[in-house]
């Protein structure tokens, strides 16, 4: 038979299995946001990952101190330098996503004069036409 301590004991066990096959499914949900949060900023999540950084008392959006799982990850804006993100989660619900500052990139435009033909217009030659307009 089992005694108070070895049910004690199991029941303990099959809580922390339980806590952690719920940790796994977090840290699948706080990847998939980084994933569509890296998406729609056209940046590329390096790893394909998310790592459990630590546990932490955080606020919610209502104020309120919530225990929060905090996961790291890195992620690239032009392939050549990593840089380091964060995300936070309360339990299933997203806290917030935070990443290192980074250059943004724009589209290279070709310069004006090649663009359209260039007019040059002396300053004299305005000067004189607009000096007959007004008389």
């Amino acid at each position: 038979m089992l005694s108070l301590a070895d049910l004690t004991l199991l029941l303990l066990c099959a809580a922390v299995a339980a806590w952690l096959w719920r940790g796994h499914g977090i840290r699948e949900r706080a990847l998939e946001l980084v994933k569509r949060h890296c998406a729609k900023l056209d940046i590329e999540l390096l790893d394909g990952n998310v790592a459990l950084r630590g546990l932490a008392l955080q606020r919610d959006t209502r104020g309120n101190r919530r225990l929060a799982r905090l996961y790291d990850f890195e992620f690239t804006v032009t392939g050549e330098q990593r840089l380091s993100g964060s995300i936070s989660m309360f339990g299933q619900q997203l806290g917030r996503i935070e990443l290192d500052a980074y250059p943004i990139s724009t589209p290279q435009e070709e310069p004006v004069a090649t663009q359209h033909e260039a007019k040059v217009i002396q300053l004299q030659d305005w000067k004189r036409r607009h000096d007959r307009m007004d008389h």
